[in-house]
């Protein structure tokens, strides 16, 4: 008498030792694929690897470790893997040529930045008619979070198709505030009103120099700009604390920040 395990089962035509054999393959094949896949994880991390490297590397290696675990399985139960392999091969063939255009794309863009490395985690950019602060970088897109906690995904083909600005690549960072004083003003005055303003605030830089310079005589105004170098950490803060403290001291010094103007001339017209 054939044992429980040999027996062939009905309608199947396999038997139960060998079920049970694919099973454990299965399981003992995914395992080994977790274990490659954490062991390569820590490689990378060792050598301080972006992560989208990572990322994509640990991706891959897990896609085509779990299809070769698979096609080493299927024997147990009587498949043929070299026909399965070729219908595999169609079937990937069909939905890469079909379906998965915008997929690829994604990647490869992905892996061009990972090499270029525009960005890194944590930095504050602008891309794609969106800002924000890069939460993650993913094999087929990059996450950002802007300062009123919105969550933004993004494809990294659109991200490698388009100009890219990084405020937090520099150091420092240059404030540039545009300020407007009424025809008649002493701009000499004004202007060492906003350099003393600028020199005396704690987290502004000596170098570079900073700047207080006549930019435009527009309709309403004499337009002045300054302009101070902060940290980039600094930047928010300081600009903030500069605009409160012009319109104080300006205030106090009588220096009048005009509202837009238009003169508006009556004509009496012939009869």
């Amino acid at each position: 008498m054939p044992g429980v395990l040999e027996q062939q089962l009905p309608y199947i035509g396999l038997t139960l030792g060998q079920i049970v054999l694919f099973i454990v393959s299965l399981i003992i094949g995914f395992v080994a694929v977790k274990i490659m896949v954490y062991i390569i994880e820590k490689t990378l991390k060792k050598t301080r690897a972006p992560a989208l490297v990572s990322g994509l590397v640990t991706g891959i290696v897990k896609a085509i470790g779990y299809i070769l675990v698979i096609l080493s399985a299927l024997p147990i139960i009587g498949v043929n893997t070299s026909t399965a392999g070729l219908g595999l091969s169609a079937i990937l063939g069909l939905i890469l040529g079909f379906g998965l255009q915008d997929t690829w794309a994604n990647m490869a863009a992905g892996v061009w930045l990972a090499v270029i490395r525009p960005f890194d985690k944590g930095d504050y950019i602008e891309i794609a008619g969106h800002s924000g602060v890069v939460e993650g970088i993913g094999v087929m897109s990059t996450v950002l979070k802007t300062w009123d906690n919105v969550v933004i995904t993004i494809p990294n083909k659109n991200i490698w198709g388009a100009p890219i600005v990084n405020y937090s690549r520099e150091p420092i960072r240059r404030i540039t505030l545009n300020i407007g004083v009424a025809y008649g003003t002493d701009l000499d005055r004004a202007i060492a009103v906003a350099m003393t303003i600028i020199k005396n605030h704690p987290k502004t830089l000596e170098q570079p120099e900073p700047q207080v310079v006549v930019t435009e005589l527009s309709d309403s105004a004499v337009n002045l700009q300054l302009r101070v170098w902060v940290k980039k950490e600094d930047y928010g803060a300081v600009k903030f604390d500069l605009v409160k403290k012009i319109y104080e001291e300006f205030s106090k010094a009588d220096i009048e920040i005009p509202y837009p103007q238009l003169d508006v001339h009556i004509r009496d017209m012939p009869r």
